[in-house]
């Protein structure tokens, strides 16, 4: 039987709230890359939570599709396709932004991806455009926003990302950029921070190999994969009141594979099972 990754929207509509109800009443929430995964829950948990809706990422269909489960729950949202790599398109995505809102409270940059391949093997066109996804267009979003809570999703990149090396190279990247713009932009009254998830349970887990998803679970001390409410949650908490005392940081929602395993996304070389 094939495993299956993520939750179905009935699921998410279902999740259970950590927060009380209304907490983000009358808040502009934007969601990029909300079309699917974990963008997806941290919407459906924004929505359910009060908050307005603007969904944005490159695929039209997909995000129709979440507005109007949204829609259905009784949130005011609005989806604008989009790529994020295109800083023009980000200036147009915040007019309209302007036209139906006004001002955004919390901005989740969320949007990003890769492919997982020996870094050896990356052609400039490939590595450019994961750098230009996750770290370029993070940094667009966060430009035009400059409001009052930021939160980007990132990655795990302390140990290394062996089969990912250029979405670390990005993610690390949005890290440091957090945590100079959250100096700079302190005196404004914005907070930027970071989450961090490890292994998420989404259809993203799909683009691997059977073999590398099989092995993944065990590289954390919780010896499975993650929820995407466990990654909501993380947001949602640094977007409310209980994230007032909090800039500058990152919050790691990995179950541990920070200080426990190596995670390769591609087959280990067999020197590396030898002792060096």
């Amino acid at each position: 039987m094939t495993q299956q990754y993520g939750k179905t929207d009935d699921e998410l509509a279902t999740m259970p709230l950590t927060f009380r109800d209304g907490l983000f009443a009358g808040q502009v929430v934007l969601v990029s890359g909300a079309g699917r995964g974990i963008g997806k829950a941290i919407a459906f948990q924004f929505a359910r939570l009060g908050a307005k809706l603007v969904l944005c990422g490159r695929d039209a269909e997909r995000l129709a599709a979440v507005a109007g489960k949204l829609s259905a729950l009784g949130a005011d949202v609005v989806s604008h396709p989009m790529s994020i790599r295109d800083p023009e398109a980000v200036a147009r995505l915040f007019d309209v932004v302007a036209e139906r809102f006004g001002v955004i409270d919390v901005l989740v940059n969320n949007a990003g991806g890769q492919f997982p391949q020996a870094a050896i093997d990356f052609s400039p066109k490939g590595f450019n455009a994961v750098v230009d996804t996750n770290l370029s267009g993070t940094w667009y979003m966060m430009q035009q926003t400059a409001r009052r809570r930021i939160v980007n999703i990132v990655a795990v990149t302390t140990r290394g990302m062996p089969g990912v090396a250029h979405t670390a190279a990005a993610r690390a990247g949005v890290v440091a950029l957090s945590k100079t713009v959250a100096i700079e932009w302190a005196p404004l009254g914005i907070q930027i921070n970071c989450v961090a998830p490890g292994i998420i349970a989404t259809e993203g887990m799909n683009v691997y190999s059977p073999e590398a998803r099989d092995a993944l679970p065990k590289t954390n001390l919780v010896r499975r994969f993650g929820d995407v409410r466990d990654v909501a949650d993380a947001v949602c908490y640094l977007a409310g009141p209980s994230g007032s005392f909090i800039t500058g940081s990152v919050i790691t929602v990995d179950g541990g594979n920070e200080i426990w395993g190596d995670q390769w996304t591609i087959p280990r070389p067999d020197w590396f099972n030898t002792e060096l």
